[in-house]
């Protein structure tokens, strides 16, 4: 195994069983494969297996019914259509009386019991994002969904969040200041203010410290250092704990801001009070890794140079380098008591998710009832000035099929096959609109490029920023939703787009190959909900795409057949909630 790397660490550092006397660890394993698709596979000492997609299961029929009951009609009676020389863009109206009708109804519905669980948890996610109030990208919608779905189960948990500045105060309910307690950093003891709240009905601790960290306007690309101050935030929630005598069962971290803690937490804090708590750490984005410097991770009160070991944190592409560095997401593996990256599928909130009662959409719809999609196809063409669909035609004929894509412009999304994309769809007679934004300055002048190269079309749309609004709304004007990515450990793109009638079109690879079958497989026939294709290359998609035009063309009765049977699919957190506690009570310390 020694010859395997995972995010550029050799699995044999992984693997020196370091502290084993105090962990049961869940080690990720790569599958058999000799191309550069990275596909994952989990260790024997615990493996859960991918669930099967079924239909809604009742106790999500019985939230629905009730969410019914306690929501105002969402959707205008009469559809003021936009046009793109609207003043102010139709994603940027005002939604404020839509959504505290929505939220109402969402906070009181997400609270109810769908199948208590007998043996409670206390389980606290440490994470830099949280949907609605903290979301970049599907970190934010994963510890939502999940944070939820536990306490419906009858489970505490609670969300400890940084207090960035840009916070939307008017999204937490009950806010008020708890505690405030003292947190180290580079020598000195800075002042710390814990609030607590709660948004959408999901318990948040947020943590403001007194210094620079997490100021400025946006999650991310502060004015500070991130590495620091998430190592900063990691050592403050470990320290309330101790001050405030607090010992959940589980803390779970997610992804590098947070794998610092896992180090805290077993060489410092849990030889002071912390005893109980057993860590979770789950991976949802391998191109980021923590990368630090030793100098950096002695700020927070650690012994930096300790930790430049293989069996520790030392990130091994770097040695022999000058200097060497260290991964922090590798020191949280070797120090977590389990991993999790593929294997347990994610969910997707069926309630904030549904096309029946979005408060975004100009008219809603349902899988018994799918003509409201129509209506929000045309409203979206005519919002972005695109050939508008003939309403006559209903839900295709021969009406022009819109491909949504959705995603961050990263090579791990396969950026070269959506530049392919773009110019194809509008080959086949389709219309393709992207929305997303590129951490990577060269690759977003590079799509800038190619709005301008398209502006004066009608065919093609690139909106090159994030709009959680604008993202609800072109799920549900989608026909088809692109999802191409060279690797993708579960995915919530081609969940939510299914959840509004989108078929997908994906590459196979982790998890888009566990939730969609090929219309074509005849193995499959009885799940066939999408389109697929294997290979990186640009024909393999194309042959996908022209597949998915063909069957939507051809097939007027199966294409509203195929919209209603992936609108009833149950993507829902409930059983990958399970999935998840099961591993949560695999490592639980009982006292």
């Amino acid at each position: 195994m020694g010859g395997h790397s995972f995010c550029g660490l050799k699995y044999s550092s992984l693997l020196h069983g370091h502290h084993d006397t105090w962990k049961q660890k869940l080690w990720i394993l790569p599958t058999t494969s000799n191309n550069c698709n990275r596909n994952y596979r989990f260790g024997a000492q615990y493996c859960c297996q991918a669930p099967h997609l079924e239909f809604s299961k009742p106790s999500v029929k019985a939230q629905m019914s009730t969410f019914e009951n306690l929501t105002e009609e969402v959707n205008p009676v009469e559809v003021v259509w936009p046009s793109p020389d609207d003043e102010i863009p139709f994603w940027k109206q005002d939604f404020s009386s839509k959504l505290r009708n929505f939220n109402r109804a969402y906070a009181k519905v997400s609270q109810q019991p769908v199948g208590q669980d007998s043996e409670k948890l206390h389980v606290v996610h440490v994470t830099a994002e949280m949907a609605p109030l903290a979301k970049v990208g599907g970190l934010a919608d994963v510890v939502t969904g999940l944070a939820r779905a536990c306490l419906n189960m009858g489970h505490k948990v609670e969300v400890m969040l940084p207090f960035y500045e840009c916070l939307p105060r008017d999204q937490i309910t009950e806010l008020t200041t708890a505690e405030e307690f003292s947190s180290f950093h580079t020598g000195d003891w800075s002042v710390v203010k814990l609030y607590r709240g709660k948004v959408s009905g999901i318990p948040v601790l947020l943590i403001e410290p007194s210094n620079h960290f997490f100021k400025g306007s946006r999650i991310y690309g502060g004015s500070y250092n991130e590495l620091e101050a998430y190592l900063f935030f990691s050592r403050a929630c470990l320290e309330w704990m101790q001050v405030t005598g607090t010992q959940p069962d589980i803390l779970h971290v997610h992804e590098w801001q947070t794998s610092g803690l896992p180090l805290l937490y077993w060489d410092m804090y849990h030889h002071l009070s912390l005893k109980k708590p057993r860590i979770v750490l789950t991976i949802h984005n391998m191109e980021h890794y923590g990368e630090c410097r030793v100098e950096q991770l002695s700020m927070c009160g650690l012994d930096g140079p300790a930790y430049g070991t293989i069996e520790k944190a030392i990130d091994d592409r770097t040695i022999g380098h000058n200097p060497e560095r260290l991964s922090l997401l590798k020191g949280g593996i070797v120090y977590s008591n389990a991993v999790t990256f593929s294997g347990i599928l994610n969910g997707i909130d069926t309630i904030l998710w549904d096309p029946s009662r979005d408060p975004y959409l100009p008219a809603r719809y349902d899988a018994l009832q799918v003509e409201g999609k129509q209506i929000c196809k045309q409203y979206v063409q005519r919002g972005l000035g695109m050939e508008v669909s003939d309403p006559q035609l209903g839900l295709n004929s021969h009406s022009k099929p819109i491909v949504v894509c959705i995603t961050r412009l990263v090579a791990q999304k396969g950026i070269h096959l959506i530049r392919f994309a773009i110019d194809r769809l509008n080959q086949l007679g389709g219309q393709f609109i992207l929305l997303g934004t590129a951490p990577d300055w060269r690759i977003q002048g590079e799509f800038e490029n190619l709005v301008h190269q398209h502006k004066r079309g009608n065919s093609v749309r690139l909106l090159l920023t994030y709009s959680e609004e604008l993202a609800h709304m072109l799920y549900a004007a989608a026909d088809f939703v692109l999802v191409p990515s060279m690797f993708e450990p579960c995915g919530l793109t081609q969940m939510i787009g299914m959840r509004y009638g989108a078929i997908p079109v994906v590459r196979k690879t982790g998890g888009l190959a566990d939730t969609v079958y090929d219309m074509d497989d005849p193995s499959n026939t009885h799940k066939a909900n999408g389109f697929l294709f294997e290979g990186i290359d640009e024909g393999s998609l194309n042959g996908a795409l022209e597949r998915a035009f063909k069957y939507y063309l051809e097939n007027p009765n199966g294409w509203t057949s195929l919209i209603s049977r992936v609108m009833s699919l149950d993507n829902s957190w409930e059983r990958s909630a399970r999935d998840y506690v099961s591993l949560y009570k695999s490592v639980q310390v009982r006292w």
